[in-house]
């Protein structure tokens, strides 16, 4: 009992405290404080304004910064924070590796935008081929791009099928999702048994290509209208992402518009300059219209100010009374002023003919094709436009200039852009190598396919093995083209060319007998023009089992060569090759049409074969056999391989020419004459010209013939020695062939014109006598000026003393 008195007495004292605490609260409640009088703590104490702002402020300030049309910065700041995701971890990294990564190059962002806007109106199309209500009010299928440099944006905005907020969620939120690779699937396999039209021109991989735009944006806002939902707006920083519905309601009608708010370093993708280049480079060829918002400086005539015309107008006179009524049916006064105009601007005028059958494309439309891609003044020679189909599907359309470049050569084993890849009209390189070879680069033209495979960037090729196709298949193309040419054409076209033709004998072994074909030389048999290998053929005599050639300088040099002296005059027809490419390209050339080639400078050469020519050839060899060991083994003991009877010689006592695999004398000039060798020539080359040559000498030549009687009679005739050396040297030359030692080539025929002249050998020259410099000294009339200047200067500086 003692203890419940205890407790209830406890319990009561706490009650009292309580109840007297509560009262004063209440109390002080109730008392008015002036706000006004009461000190404050400064917000911003200790956080500088400037130079301390943390990153969660500059943040904040750039998010302010951005905004659409129609929505105020808090309610953007609203939407953002209503309903944030976060991308899954494999999204997060395969959004890093993509911005930091996949492209080398960060233009390409507008190139795969603009490539999705095309894929959205593809699908609205497609659709409204068969419901037509799909359009609805908004039936132009365009692109608009407008860059907003106030507030860093770049706005795509396309009027195609749109996204609902389930696409949205679904497609922007996965990478490498392709809503339009499942639309394909669908379509396809709906339409597989009664339509067989095509749906490959649509581009897959949406996800890939739409997250390059973080490459120069560090927000990007996605404002999307499909017909079966509300309009919704997609925003990330490419960590996260929001998707809200758009208060504004419906402001696209159907479509889609993607915002760029862009990094500090990407403003240059503001410039309307640059996004005209961007757009001509990769997109020029889209199905669909695009415009840039763009700017124009035009002139117009306004009135002019009140306050102008009274300042600029004259003081009025007695006479201007008369007039007062004429002047009142004069027209208002007005000035030219130029404004600058902003207008919607069509940047893909000209259409993928390429992708129109070639008998409905004009020839006025092909000419205008070329020069707008090649920006060539002139008009094409031929083009070629067909569709390729097979292991790869791909249209073409290939020209070949009028006039070769300039710097072909120069630049012949660098990286050209003759040919420009596209894949379903999107611009992807112009620098592929394996597109085709380097001797057919001046061809210019486009290649666009289907289902070529790209990397996950679209920005090179992945698989060799179709290149290899589609440049098996242009070469064929290209050849035939040039075989179809008229005589004139081809006549330019060998003009500029055949050089390229010649490179692609030695280089293309595939296509070297198509390429052999349309090879021109000058010939024996034709004064003025060049021949074919063809016509050589057929003119050859019945049991001619080689095509004879020569390679020079020159024809008339050629037409005068001791080595085509008894072919000429046997009737027989030779090939004069006087480009330096030439005897390269012979000898990758073994035959044609079953017919080899047979260089005439060089040992081989059997003109004749009958049993009488080979008899008549052994008596020769056996009654000159004297003076054969006496060359080889005297005055030529050391320069000279071989010495033999010639068959080929009718008028020249003499000739050197090479072995089957030595250098003739013109590709030995051609060798020496290479700018870019080591120092004195590689191994190689000095094996070929350390080569000794066989001199053949001509039986029937008065000269032979004596050199015959002195080496019988005395083989220690200095004079006969002398005599062949200067035939050895004056045959080397006409060969084609160097002179090694110039200087005694030159004592020689001194030697033989002073004997011939009757001028004593030992007589000496007369040198000029030595005269020792004088001092000059100065004509008497100029000393005599210099004194009077000297009295003039004297007088001068007296007076100006005085």
């Amino acid at each position: 009992m003692k203890l419940l008195n205890s407790l209830l007495l406890v319990a009561f004292v706490c009650l009292t405290i309580y109840s007297s605490w509560n009262g004063r609260v209440h109390a002080e409640d109730d008392i008015e404080v002036d706000e006004s009088s009461a000190p404050k703590v400064d917000e911003d104490i200790g956080k500088s304004r400037e130079g301390s702002r943390t990153d969660d402020e500059v943040v904040q300030r750039e998010e302010e910064q951005i905004k659409l049309d129609g929505l105020s910065v808090a309610e953007m700041k609203e939407l953002r924070e209503s309903s944030k995701q976060e991308f899954v971890a494999e999204v997060n990294r395969m959004m890093k590796l993509i911005i930091n990564s996949l492209y080398k190059n960060k233009e390409i962002f507008l190139r795969e935008l603009i490539s999705n806007a095309s894929d959205a109106l593809d699908k609205i199309r497609f659709m409204s081929l068969t419901d037509k209500d799909v359009l609805g009010e908004t039936e132009e299928l365009s692109i608009r791009i407008k860059s907003d440099k106030e507030n860093r944006m770049l706005h795509i905005t396309d009027t195609g099928i749109g996204m609902t907020k389930d696409d949205m969620i679904k497609y922007l939120g996965t990478i490498a999702k392709s809503q339009t690779s499942e639309f394909l699937t669908k379509f396809q396999e709906a339409q597989a048994s009664d339509n067989k039209q095509s749906m490959s021109d649509l581009i897959g991989q949406f996800g890939v290509g739409f997250y390059s735009a973080f490459l120069v944006a560090d927000k990007v806002i996605v404002t999307s209208k499909n017909n079966q939902d509300e309009q919704y707006i997609w925003e990330s920083d490419s960590s996260s992402f929001t998707v809200v519905q758009d208060p504004r309601g419906n402001t696209l009608g159907r479509g889609t518009t993607v915002s760029l708010h862009l990094k500090e370093e990407a403003r240059e993708y503001l410039e309307e300059h640059k996004l005209r280049e961007i757009i001509t480079k990769y997109s020029q060829f889209i199905n669909f219209n695009i415009y840039l918002w763009a700017s124009k400086s035009v002139s117009e005539e306004v009135p002019v100010e009140d306050e102008e015309a009274a300042a600029t107008a004259t003081p009025k006179t007695d006479d201007d009374d008369a007039s007062v009524e004429e002047a009142k049916d004069e027209k208002p006064k007005t000035k030219t002023v130029n404004k600058t105009v902003w207008d919607w601007e069509l940047m893909n005028s000209a259409k993928p003919i390429w992708q129109r059958k070639p008998a409905e494309v004009t020839d006025e439309e092909y000419v205008e094709f070329y020069k707008s891609f090649t920006k060539d003044s002139q008009d094409p020679l031929v083009h070629t436009h067909f569709v390729a189909e097979g292991e790869v599907t791909f249209k073409s359309i290939l020209y070949v200039p009028k006039v070769a470049p300039s710097d072909l050569f120069q630049n012949y084993n660098k990286k050209t852009d003759s040919i420009k890849l596209y894949v379903r009209r999107v611009f992807i390189s112009e620098t592929v190598d394996d597109l085709l070879p380097k001797y057919l680069s001046f061809v210019r033209g486009v290649v666009d396919s289907d289902d070529l495979p790209l990397n996950v960037s679209r920005e090179t090729l992945q698989q060799n093995k179709l290149l290899k196709v589609i440049k098996k298949k242009l070469v064929r193309k290209i050849l035939d083209m040039v075989k179809k040419m008229s005589e004139a054409d081809f006549e330019l076209f060998h003009k500029e060319y055949s050089t390229n033709v010649k490179l692609g004998v030695i280089e293309d072994s595939t296509n070297r007998v198509r390429l052999a074909k349309l090879l021109r030389f000058g010939s024996s048999a034709e004064d003025k023009t060049t021949t074919s290998l063809e016509k050589y053929v057929e003119r050859m005599k019945e049991k001619q089992e080689f095509i004879y050639f020569i390679a020079g300088t020159d024809r008339d040099e050629l037409e005068k060569s001791p080595f085509v002296e008894r072919l000429l005059a046997k009737g027989y027809e030779v090939l004069y090759l006087t480009d330096p490419i030439d005897e390269y390209c012979m000898q990758s050339l073994p035959e044609f049409d079953g017919k080899r080639f047979q260089n005439v400078a060089k040992d081989g050469l059997n003109i004749d074969k009958s049993k009488q020519a080979e008899e008549r050839l052994k008596e020769l060899e056996k009654s000159y056999e004297p003076l054969i060991n006496w060359i080889k083994d005297g005055p030529l003991k050391d320069k000279v391989e071989n010495v033999k009877i010639s068959t080929r010689l009718v008028k020249t006592p003499m000739a050197l020419v090479a072995n089957q695999f030595g250098y003739s004398g013109n590709m030995e000039r051609i060798t020496r004459a290479q700018a870019y060798q080591k120092s004195g020539g590689d191994s190689a080359s000095q094996y070929y010209f350390g080569q000794k040559k066989i001199l053949e000498v001509n039986p029937g030549h008065p000269l032979v013939k004596e050199l015959l009687r002195r080496a019988e009679s005395d083989s220690s005739d200095s004079q006969a020695k002398q005599m062949v050396e200067l035939m050895f040297e004056s045959a080397t030359l006409r060969s084609g062939y160097e002179l090694r030692d110039t200087a005694g080539f030159a004592d020689r025929i001194e030697h033989m014109l002073r004997s011939a002249l009757n001028v004593p050998l030992d007589e000496k020259v007369d040198e000029m006598p030595d005269f020792e410099e004088e001092s000059e000294k100065e004509p008497a009339d100029e000393q005599e000026v210099s004194a009077e200047e000297d009295k003039t200067d004297q007088t001068a500086e007296v007076c100006i003393n005085h």
